[in-house]
């Protein structure tokens, strides 16, 4: 079928008003999202975001089949690469992933943009593909054996296929994405809708399929910038993680919702209803997934009992690579993960060294980013680096061989 009308041919917008299952998986998501935001700093939040960029990078690319470490992630961010070609090739890649969450919200921080319009979508694709090596800017079309360069921010100028689908021609792309910008607008969305235009908006727009290359990559930066914008909490978990443990019912659940109207049981749009319905329950359901697996290892008395385990494993030089710790250093990470960030003159009251050994044992912290300072002499806060995130997070991703989380009560 050529797709050339998007206002029949991209219907239906929305799941079935009447489906109360999808409706009430929608709250849920709202509740438990806010709940989790709750129990956590506002500041000690921000450090934990940064982090998690590294992780949703990781696992965005992963369902693209790069599965570069997130410690070969870290090692990116400070131009550390391999030697190797092809895995610096993914590193570049994984890195420019992090970088462009880190500027897609530095512009919104700046002034208001209508993320679901063509302007929005197009400069996400020109901030990854615009930053890749010229060598990696191509797609190869095996038909007329040629090599395609991949314009950044351009829609595709000829006509594709995606497995058995079929996307909107290159001349409509225009008029497709218009109105995907007229129905998913997140200021024309009230209540429960806006998450579920998320939803909605995200299978939506791989269908349009309106570059030549990257739209997986895309839709989940654009995904996590909607997301962001409606659901407080996110951020401190993120859907790309749920779709790359779940890939094959991710891949399964799109290619359902791109399927035609199966007869008068299948809703009144051209495309399947049931479809859609299906895909957005999987999306709900993959959010509280992992809004409960973050709450998890967020959970007070756990987490703190991790902190404390990890700085023991440090000051019995039980981590391998790693300079050994003062125990008292727990009292520091502890005070800035509880209050946000505290004064480096209050590192001597918190530890009870003195001021000099607590100085010392303050700047180490720095020195391994487990806690950070907006500048030279001003307050510190927590953060995470990827070296300790196994260990403070278990699960969060696959671990490199010897890291194992020890959990040690009363020392």
């Amino acid at each position: 079928m050529i797709y050339n009308n998007p206002f029949n041919h991209m219907t239906p917008f929305f799941p079935s008003e009447q489906d109360g299952e999808i409706q009430e998986l929608a709250v849920q998501v709202i509740q438990n999202s806010a709940k989790l935001s709750g129990n956590i700093h506002e500041i000690s939040q921000k450090g934990i975001i940064k982090h998690l960029r590294i992780i949703n990078s990781y696992y965005s690319n992963r369902i693209e089949g790069n599965f570069t470490h997130p410690i070969d992630i870290e090692r990116a961010i400070n131009n550390d690469y391999s030697k190797e070609p092809e895995k610096r090739e993914l590193q570049v890649e994984s890195k420019i992933h992090v970088d462009v969450q880190e500027i897609i919200n530095e512009i919104l921080g700046k002034d208001e943009r209508d993320i679901c319009s063509i302007d929005f979508i197009t400069l996400i694709h020109k901030l990854f593909y615009e930053r890749l090596p010229q060598d990696l800017r191509y797609v190869y079309e095996k038909e007329k054996n040629e090599k395609i360069e991949v314009i950044p921010g351009q829609l595709r100028q000829r006509e594709v296929k995606v497995g058995n689908h079929i996307p909107p021609t290159h001349s409509s792309l225009n008029k497709f994405l218009n109105r995907f910008r007229d129905i998913y607008c997140i200021n024309n969305l009230h209540g429960t809708k806006k998450i579920i235009g998320a939803a909605s908006s995200h299978h939506r727009l791989l269908w349009i399929h309106p570059f030549l290359d990257g739209n997986g990559r895309i839709a989940r930066l654009y995904t996590d910038t909607y997301m962001n914008s409606v659901i407080e909490g996110y951020g401190l978990w993120t859907i790309s993680r749920g779709f790359a443990r779940n890939r094959d019912s991710y891949m399964r659940n799109l290619e359902s919702a791109d399927l035609n109207r199966k007869g008068n049981f299948d809703g009144r749009g051209c495309l399947s209803q049931k479809g859609l319905n299906d895909f957005c329950i999987f999306f709900l359901e993959t959010c509280l997934d992992q809004i409960e697996f973050m709450g998890s290892l967020f959970e007070f008395d756990d987490f703190i009992d991790r902190l404390e385990g990890y700085v023991f494993l440090r000051h019995k030089k039980m981590i391998p690579g790693k300079t050994p710790l003062k125990k008292e250093a727990f009292y520091l990470l502890k005070e800035a993960y509880l209050c946000g960030e505290f004064n480096r003159g209050e590192a001597d009251r918190l530890t009870g060294l003195s001021k000099r050994t607590a100085r010392n044992v303050l700047k180490q912290l720095i020195d391994d980013k487990l806690l950070q300072s907006n500048t030279p002499k001003g307050p510190v806060h927590f953060n995470i680096p990827v070296h300790a995130a196994n260990y403070l997070f278990p699960d969060l991703f696959p671990s490199l061989p010897k890291q194992k989380l020890v959990i040690v009560k009363g020392h």
